[in-house]
């Protein structure tokens, strides 16, 4: 009977029966006795995450002793516009003028005392109002970065609804008076409510991007912690976590990983495949004759950062000539798994083949995350049942 297959998990991985029961699953699809190893109680602490998170409350004695600074424009509102490029004046100031004209003309058909009301006055010019905000609009923070329809429109309307509104208040110099303070008091209007709509979209964005950032932040982060911050302990704690593993196979057989006549067999996904890899090819290695990586950056991080031992860094030619420490290699990834990577153009085995980069098929049932979908698939099960059911490789 041959020695069982090691699994070492990956990142964010803190529920010892849970992961105990994902290997389960996974050895009764592959058909190969598996032990489960788990470190992840060595990994990121997380529940002290809150308190680095910052509140999205506004600073009440600020407030009260004086008008807030004006809030530089920040990322929430302009990282669409960012991403898509600059937003055409033209196109915005289009919008603009529709809401307005629309608006003047629905003032115009409002009922049948408007013609006794407007007598002896000319009506709001829309020609005239589009050439003030075309001279404003550049001074704006926030409307002149949102190519959305909806709110230029919104402010198009809101802008001719309050020239209205001022030019019936006025019974002595209207804007729609005959007289020359007409047209003064219709630019400095425009551009005062245009720069208010301006400061109000900043305010909104703002307050819903903080109330965002808070949610997503304290929702996700001690999944976020767990994920990336379990990346960089392994760095620290690298020795600690080489230990554990070592701790579960010496409990099976402490003869197993330290030569070449008793290899063992790995399984490991995510990080789980750069601690297999680290190991196998230390200055003192764990004798490795089958290694299965699912979801795995071992590569990735060997270009990112040389890992040492006996691996040479990668200078973007040759690849690096993997010790005979580590057998045999397969490596899976799955189409839309972003924290997958290739092995065989960055890393060549003793014997001068590559490890086998081998995709496996991605079913609409696992959704578009799938960098733990992998215990699941059926096709990643087989191949391990595959790989570790062939002879220990001898040269």
């Amino acid at each position: 009977m041959r020695d069982p297959v090691f699994v070492i998990h990956g990142v964010a991985n803190r529920d010892r029966d849970e992961f105990a029961a994902a290997v389960s699953a996974l050895a009764a699809g592959a058909g190969v006795d598996m032990v489960p190893v788990h470190w992840g109680d060595l990994g990121a602490q997380d529940q002290y995450i809150d308190a680095v998170l910052p509140s999205p409350r506004a600073d009440t004695d600020t407030l009260r002793g004086g008008e807030a600074p004006r809030p530089v424009p920040v990322e929430p509102f302009t990282a669409a516009a960012v991403a898509a490029g600059p937003v055409p004046e033209e196109q915005q100031l289009s919008e603009i003028d529709a809401a307005v004209r629309t608006c003047l003309e629905a003032e115009a058909e409002d009922g049948p005392d408007e013609e006794l009301r407007d007598a002896g006055r000319r009506p709001l010019d829309p020609d005239e109002i589009l050439a003030h905000v075309r001279e404003a609009w550049a001074d704006t923070e926030w409307l002149r970065h949102t190519a959305d329809e909806v709110l230029l429109r919104e402010t198009g309307r809101a802008l001719a609804r309050s020239l209205l509104d001022e030019a019936d208040s006025d019974s002595d110099v209207g804007l729609r008076g005959q007289g020359d303070p007409g047209d003064g008091r219709l630019r400095a209007l425009v551009r005062r409510r245009l720069t208010d709509l301006d400061r109000v979209a900043g305010a909104a964005v703002q307050a819903v991007g903080a109330r965002l950032n808070h949610a997503m932040r304290s929702r996700f982060g001690p999944g976020t912690t767990r994920f990336l911050g379990d990346v960089l302990v392994y760095q620290r704690r690298q020795e600690a976590i080489h230990a554990r593993v070592r701790q579960v196979i010496d409990e099976v057989c402490p003869d197993l990983g330290r030569g070449p006549d008793r290899p063992v067999r790995v399984v490991a996904h995510s990080l789980g495949g750069v601690i297999a890899v680290d190991m196998a090819t230390s200055a003192e290695p764990l004798w490795t004759d089958s290694l299965v990586t699912f979801g795995s950056q071992a590569a990735f991080f060997h270009v990112c950062d040389p890992r040492g031992g006996q691996l040479a860094p990668y200078a973007g030619g040759p690849p690096v000539r993997l010790p005979a420490s580590l057998n045999r290699w397969t490596n899976l990834w799955e189409p839309l798994d972003v924290l997958a990577f290739a092995a065989s153009k960055v890393f060549r085995l003793h014997d001068g083949t590559a490890p086998v980069d081998l995709p496996v098929d991605h079913p609409a049932s696992i959704g578009v995350w799938t960098h733990s979908a992998y215990w699941r698939l059926p096709s990643v099960a087989s191949v391990i049942g595959e790989v570790m059911r062939r002879p220990a490789r001898t040269d």
